[in-house]
């Protein structure tokens, strides 16, 4: 694995800024922006994936980084159940649930397979070199 000096490095958290963008600019047009309750729940729990990401990075100690990758993981999850309620109330085509289902379990995937790879690894975190 390559050196990562940056949360920005890491892949599941480009894709979960990515993913992010994409709701919200699904969530600000049609009938999902005057769907209150959703739409900011969908934009809070996207933008949590990366924020997770980001923040256990910063902690500095792979324990604590392991903890937050398995609450964006929950997130990523948060989001897939609500992107049923949005298809179920007509806020999104076949196409687009299609789409940002499937990106978001390559996101909880990606993040699993970083968990358990730091879980399996001697790392300790950057505090501790």
């Amino acid at each position: 694995m390559a050196t990562i000096k940056s949360f920005e490095d890491i892949e599941a958290w480009q894709k979960a800024r990515s993913l992010s963008k994409e709701i919200f600019d699904l969530t600000s047009v049609g009938t999902f922006c005057k769907d209150f309750g959703l739409r900011d729940q969908i934009n809070r729990a996207s933008g949590s994936i990366m924020d997770n990401i980001a923040e256990g990075f910063e902690r500095g100690g792979t324990k604590e980084f392991i903890q937050f990758l398995a609450i964006a993981k929950g997130s990523a999850g948060e989001v897939r159940s609500q992107l049923y309620r949005a298809f179920d109330r007509n806020h999104l085509t076949n196409d687009q649930y299609n789409a940002l289902s499937k990106s978001t379990t390559e996101i909880s995937k990606m993040i699993n397979g970083f968990i358990i790879y730091l879980r399996n690894s001697n790392l300790k975190g950057m505090k501790f070199h």
